[in-house]
This record gives C-alpha cells, sequence and structure tokens, in this order.
C-alpha cells in the first residue's frame, strides 16, 4: 500500500490543538442510544422508546388537495353559496379570492366511525374506519415551495434534512442491502432535491429517488443498478482495493464524513445490484393483487404500481417510502377549473391507496406501518376567479392509518366555513413529532450538531399528539 504523506489535518488533529477530535469524542459520548453510530450507519438502531411504528409510507398529494371537498364539509360552506365571507380572510395570502365557495361534490358517512368523505373518493371512503383523520393542520408558509420544504424538512427559508433522512438516521434500517429512505417518482419542483436530501447529515441518511414525477412509474428505477461491462466478482474486487485505500487514508486523516459516507455509498450500492431489481419487479405479485391497486386500468395504473412497490419495500426492511402524486402540470393546485381538476387527480390516487391499505392489512403489516396522507396545505373555501380555489395553510386535514394511530378517529376542527384550524390546533412541527413518537424516537433528542449547535426535525417547536395515538 502506498503512503499517505502527514498532512496538516493530520497533525493538527494529533497535537494539542486538535480541539475539533476532543469536541467529537465528547459529542459521541455523550449520544442516546437511537444516536450511537455502528461501523455501519445503516444498521438497526434501538429507539429511545419501544415504539409503535417500524417504518413509514408517505404518500404526498403535491400542490394541496382540498380538504373542504374531500374529509372535511362545511353545510354552511354549502348554505352560503356566493356570499362574502362573515370574518375577516388571513393577513398574508398567495392570491386573491372572493365569495364563498360551495363544494361541487357530495358527501356521506361511511363505516362504523361515520366518517364523512366526499364522492371523490368512493374507494377509500371504504377504509374509514381505519383512518385517523387530524382535520386542523395548519403552516406557516402559503407559497408551494415553502410550504412543501416545510412539510418535508420542517424548514420553508433554510435546507434542512428531510424527515426520512431524520427517520433513517435514527433507525437504520432493517435490510442493510437496501436503503433506509426511498422516494417514488418525487417532484423536481419547489424544493426539489431538498424534498428528500440529508443536508449537513452525513450523505448516506439521503432519500433514494427511483425517477421522478416527469417519468412514469414503470420506467421509475434507481439509476445504473446494473453493471453489463463488468463481472461481481471483478466489481467486489475493485471495492475491495478502493476501499482500503480510502481508509488508508482515514486512518491518517482522522475523521471525514464525506469520504465515510462516500465509501458506504460504494458498498451499498453494490449490495443493491442483487436485492433491488427484485423487489423493483413487481411482475412477481399475482394478477389480483394488481388489480387490486388499478394497475388493470391505464388512469390507476401509475399511482397504483408506485403504491405497490412501496408495499413491496416495507416489507422488505425500507424504514421511509415516500410516494409523491404529481405531474408536469398542475397537479393538486386548482386555481380554477376545481372540478375537473380535483376529479382527475382522486380518480388517480383513490383505488391505488384503497388497495395500499387493505394489503398492508391483510399481511398484517398496517400494524407497524404508519401511512401519511397529505398536501402541503389545504384551499380556500372562497373562490379564486370563477371556479377555483387558493392555496390555504390556515387549515387543512390530513390523516395516518396504522403505526399505532388510534383508528376511524377524528381529532381538531376547522372553523365553519374550513379557512382557519380552530379546534386543537396541529402544526407541522406536531405532525413531525407525533410521527417521530409512534417510531419510538423522541423529537427532542434526535438531534445532530451542525455549526455549532444543535438541530432537529422540528427544530425548537412541536407536541406530540397524544389524543390520535391509540
Amino acid at each position: 500500500m502506498f503512503e499517505v504523506p502527514f498532512s496538516r489535518r493530520a497533525m493538527l488533529q494529533r497535537s494539542a490543538v486538535g480541539f475539533g477530535s476532543l469536541a467529537l469524542a465528547s459529542m459521541l459520548a455523550e449520544t442516546t442510544s437511537a444516536e450511537v453510530r455502528p461501523v455501519d450507519p445503516l444498521a438497526a438502531r434501538l429507539p429511545h422508546f419501544p415504539a409503535r411504528a417500524k417504518r413509514v409510507i408517505f404518500l404526498f398529494m403535491k400542490g394541496g388537495p382540498s380538504h373542504l371537498d374531500t374529509f372535511d364539509p362545511k353545510p354552511l360552506l354549502t348554505r352560503d353559496d356566493g356570499k362574502p365571507l362573515p370574518f375577516a380572510k388571513p393577513r398574508v395570502q398567495f392570491a386573491s379570492t372572493g365569495n364563498l365557495l360551495k363544494s361541487p361534490w357530495e358527501f356521506s358517512q361511511h363505516g362504523e366511525s361515520g366518517a364523512w368523505v366526499s364522492t371523490l373518493f368512493p374507494h377509500l371512503a371504504k377504509h374509514v374506519d381505519d383512518l385517523c383523520f387530524v382535520h386542523s393542520v395548519h403552516g406557516t408558509n402559503p407559497a408551494h415551495g415553502g410550504a412543501v420544504l416545510k412539510l418535508h424538512t420542517g424548514s420553508d427559508n433554510f435546507v434542512r434534512p428531510s424527515m426520512g433522512s431524520w427517520v433513517s438516521y435514527g433507525l437504520g434500517t432493517d435490510n442493510t442491502n437496501l436503503p433506509a429512505f426511498v422516494t417514488i417518482c418525487p417532484t423536481l419542483a419547489h424544493g426539489g432535491i431538498n424534498n428528500w436530501g440529508s443536508a449537513f447529515l452525513p450523505a448516506t441518511y439521503a432519500g433514494t429517488p427511483l425517477g421522478n414525477a416527469s417519468v412514469p412509474s414503470d420506467k421509475a428505477r434507481v439509476k445504473f443498478i446494473a453493471n453489463e461491462r463488468v463481472s461481481r466478482t471483478v466489481q467486489e474486487r475493485e471495492l475491495a482495493a478502493l476501499s482500503a485505500m480510502n481508509r488508508e487514508h482515514l486512518a491518517h486523516s482522522g475523521p471525514e464524513p464525506a469520504l465515510e459516507a462516500r465509501i458506504n455509498s460504494f458498498e451499498l450500492a453494490f449490495r443493491m445490484q442483487s436485492e433491488l431489481p427484485v423487489v423493483e419487479d413487481i411482475t412477481q405479485e399475482s394478477s389480483v393483487t394488481q388489480q387490486l391497486y388499478g394497475l388493470d386500468d391505464p388512469v390507476t395504473a401509475n399511482f397504483g404500481r408506485m403504491c405497490l412497490m412501496a408495499r413491496r419495500f416495507a416489507e422488505n426492511g425500507v424504514r421511509f417510502i415516500q410516494v409523491t402524486h404529481s405531474d408536469s402540470k398542475v397537479q393538486w393546485d386548482q386555481h380554477s377549473d376545481l372540478k375537473n381538476g380535483h376529479a382527475k387527480n382522486a380518480l388517480e390516487v383513490d383505488k391505488p391507496i384503497a388497495g395500499l391499505l387493505q394489503d398492508l392489512k391483510a399481511r398484517g403489516l398496517l400494524e407497524d406501518t404508519l401511512v401519511w396522507w397529505g398536501g402541503e396545505f389545504g384551499r380556500t373555501p372562497t373562490v379564486e376567479g370563477s371556479n377555483g380555489r387558493d392555496h390555504n395553510p390556515e387549515g387543512f386535514t390530513m390523516w395516518f392509518a396504522g403505526g399505532g394511530t388510534k383508528a376511524g378517529y377524528h381529532h381538531g376542527a376547522t372553523d365553519d366555513y374550513g379557512f382557519y384550524a380552530t379546534v386543537d390546533k396541529a402544526h407541522i412541527h406536531d405532525m413531525h413529532a407525533t410521527m417521530l413518537h409512534l417510531l419510538g424516537l423522541h423529537h427532542e433528542r434526535l438531534t445532530y450538531r451542525y455549526a455549532g449547535r444543535d438541530f432537529r426535525l422540528t427544530d425548537v417547536e412541536g407536541n406530540v399528539i397524544h389524543e390520535i395515538i391509540a
């Protein structure tokens, strides 16, 4: 092996002025069980306390679905259609809106819980007794970019690690041949890779994208997963030689997180070559299962395939799976033509989501899998233009299923017209804190020191919503 020169960095680290190394050693000595980094940074780790959920499937509805037209009916909105809003609108709004606009869809009650669901979701309505609705979610940003970042990273104005990265940092993966965090067909808009990036966390914890929102899900693959030119034996020898050189360098230079993360990424990429294509191959699924997800219908096939892959990743040990419903046009962002836009979107996702819930439950996976559905904000009860709704971060609905949440339960409420969260308000930080709690992670203890301070997903806020926990 070649000799590595004694560098200035190594000299400082080995000398009396190597305070960085001393600080690192002290910091590691003070970490909790979920924060201790083993040799393999993706190895499964113990949570802070007994967990209710082992993994998360996050169903992200890009653009902001309307709570008023899906899961939060407002009789007064129907009665007062066309009249002025009887109270003040938010001081900061994304666009100008006019009078009240009733929902063009009918609502009815479903299941033993009697949950109200609009005719947009006939398949999902059959599963309401498995859902835990939070009707009082609110955020801080009326623009897509800031709101999407807030939902994914906890910050709307700084680059921060995504929630999937925090989860994989805290818990690792149950399958070291696969990434801990996978994002299927993510949007490249409004935050882009920051929505699944690791920021200042080691790169090992970043999400692995399968395609993007402009790629059909049947074409969504991890890039360069196969090497047709070099045999596995030769690759293994090359990797061993490269690893030996890099570790020789680390032995002289001391800790270098970027290099260590690159070594781990090479090793994971090698292991993934044999297992990831098998997980991605949904042809192994029965025709009955494929029909359950809507793969036999061109309208539902794209999102259905994403949901089916999410189930396959979940059962194969991936810790955090994100599935994004988006397209290159307007997504759920109906500033105009609300009726046609929401009808199109709901038709694409309704059957696949219902199929996912049914499949998880039948396989015994729903009990310890937390499914989280929602967008970056809701929509206004007041009309934009002649037939649209504007962005509304002041109050909207999200729902959970499984993972230790109360089934058939409703938490919080918006006002009589659905503009503001008013009862048991739940901020995005509270949703993050609750998700981590269900995974056995205390959101105030899951920290990472960077640039002289400790960071966490919930920053200096967040409260666990204990009322929704079974």
